[in-house]
């Protein structure tokens, strides 16, 4: 699967759904978010039970802002529709495939119970 282009229209229908999706906030006139899109898109050939999407932070500014995107890249990891990791800066490969690990080893229902706990 390839990557997907996340606007404000399809968002949360994209990020609110069972399962993960990465999200990659970048920009045409950021070098680093140019050099890392090879690496992403092949790790979204890789996983195609991931949904890789990609924000446009100068087309989609109400997103970054929504999100506080004060740097790109910023990768975003979003597990059934929570999220569970954001990070500014390039991932190498390794790094980006560790994360998706991990996120794959999440246990929701910890998470949403440490959720719970911090928002009271």
């Amino acid at each position: 699967m390839a990557t997907l282009a996340l606007t404000a229209e399809n968002f949360d229908e994209v990020t609110n759904k069972d399962g993960i999706v990465l999200v990659d906030f970048w920009a045409s006139w950021c070098g680093p978010c140019i050099r890392f899109a090879p690496t992403y898109e092949r790790s979204s050939e890789k996983h195609q039970e991931i949904t890789f999407g990609k924000v446009d932070t100068e087309a989609e500014q109400a997103i970054a802002a929504k999100f506080d995107i004060r740097s790109i890249p910023t990768i975003m990891a979003i597990r059934d529709g929570v999220i569970v990791f954001s990070q500014p800066g390039a991932l190498p490969e390794s790094a980006l495939e560790n994360l998706i690990e991990q996120v794959e080893k999440l246990d929701m229902d910890d998470v949403r119970k440490q959720l719970a706990a911090h928002s009271h």
